[in-house]
């Protein structure tokens, strides 16, 4: 429309020079002539239409001279095999094996602590001490009883060795020996129940008990958190569609969104029970905690390798369309032609995981095959299209 007024104008302008005694428009309409006025307007109609049928005869022109005016624009991309790796993304909590509490055997006053939170200690490090009531004089006294047993015993069983003394008396002495000892180590193993030792390497994460307190066995009668911060482990819980997949070695990229950091694992453990409450399974993560930054319960996010592909091709989920039939299709150029036009072949193909905004192709698509990209959703099938990809 814009080339039509420009014509006019030009026409206008050219009139106006050739006939330099024709009156204005704007000199006809001061007259307030209403034939005259009648009479220019018959004028200029009579020369736009003249005008707009020479305006449709040079389109018509140029469109049989330039074939590819309406020719769609598209650009490509060549399908190429690569290493896919799919991932199922989940989320676990840190825990260790070794978090324990520390409850006392026997009842009594806490005569001694010997360890402070934050303390490192060893396994069977002496913690603390339990006022054991006189109950290592007896076992004092026991020893003492055991000493002359032991000694009875001994000589007669010399005497009886020599063939001196009976039977009886040797074996009196015997009994009353072994006697005196499994009740002395009876009582040292009473004994040895009021002291409280370290059961793993590992820190002192909390003192519940001060000395002087009176302790006794049972819930809420706990004196220490000990933690081993050094085998630490992610636990989560998996979908038993995944049973076959994930399984023990496969890489995991584990983040901790607190600590702003990422590193790779694998599985150590898989559980051998489906919880029929959510049907799924436990995994365990093994979690390397060299700077101690990692704590129990401390929430991880996981990454699982479920599935490889050496040989994937991947395309963008954007460029796939839907036919009536539920099929999935793309559009591809074939029969190229010269200045870069070519075909567009409609190509039914179908697609497992994804990953992001790209999915595989498992069937029908093949390296190296040209796939329209933008323009994709625009084309149909068979029909002329211009690529112009960027170099």
């Amino acid at each position: 429309m814009k080339n039509i007024y420009l014509l006019f104008l030009s026409a206008i302008i050219f009139n106006s020079c050739s006939n330099k005694t024709a009156l204005s428009v704007d000199e006809i309409l001061a007259t307030n002539d209403v034939a005259k006025i009648s009479s220019k307007k018959i004028e200029i109609d009579t020369e736009l239409e003249r005008l707009t049928t020479s305006l449709n005869k040079l389109n018509s022109k140029l469109n049989s001279l330039n074939k590819d005016k309406n020719t769609p624009l598209i650009t490509t991309f060549k399908a190429q095999e690569q290493v896919f790796d799919h991932f199922i993304e989940l989320q676990g909590n840190v825990q260790t094996k070794q978090n324990v509490l520390v409850y006392p055997e026997m009842p009594g006053i806490l005569k001694k602590v010997f360890v402070k939170e934050g303390q490192q200690v060893v396994k069977d490090q002496l913690l603390a001490i339990i006022d054991d009531g006189g109950l290592s004089q007896q076992v004092l006294l026991l020893e003492a009883n055991e000493q002359l047993a032991k000694t009875t015993f001994e000589r007669q069983k010399r005497l009886w060795d020599q063939k001196i003394g009976s039977e009886m008396q040797f074996l009196q002495a015997k009994t009353s020996y072994n006697s005196q000892k499994s009740a002395t180590n009876q009582l040292k193993q009473q004994l040895g129940k009021f002291t409280i030792n370290a059961p793993f390497s590992g820190i002192i994460d909390d003192v519940f008990k001060e000395k002087g307190t009176v302790v006794a066995p049972g819930q809420g009668a706990e004196i220490f958190r000990i933690i081993n911060l050094s085998d630490m482990y992610i636990e989560t819980d998996v979908p038993e569609n995944y049973i076959t997949s994930i399984t023990k070695d496969k890489m995991v990229e584990v983040n901790f969104p607190i600590l702003g950091e990422t590193f790779h694992s694998t599985i150590r453990q898989v559980g051998n029970f489906i919880n029929p409450s959510n049907r799924s399974f436990k995994i365990e993560v093994g979690v390397s905690n060299l700077e101690g930054k990692i704590k129990p319960n401390l929430t991880a996010k996981l990454k699982l390798n479920d599935y490889t592909n050496q040989y994937a091709i991947l395309i963008p989920q954007s460029i796939i369309s839907e036919n009536a039939k539920g099929e999935q299709f793309i559009y591809i150029v074939n029969d190229k032609k010269e200045n870069n036009l070519a075909v567009a072949e409609r190509l039914v193909i179908e697609t497992g995981k994804t990953q992001g905004d790209f999915i595989e192709v498992t069937k029908n698509l093949t390296s190296d095959t040209e796939i329209i990209m933008e323009g994709a959703r625009s084309v149909n099938n068979g029909q002329l299209v211009k690529v112009i990809n960027k170099n």
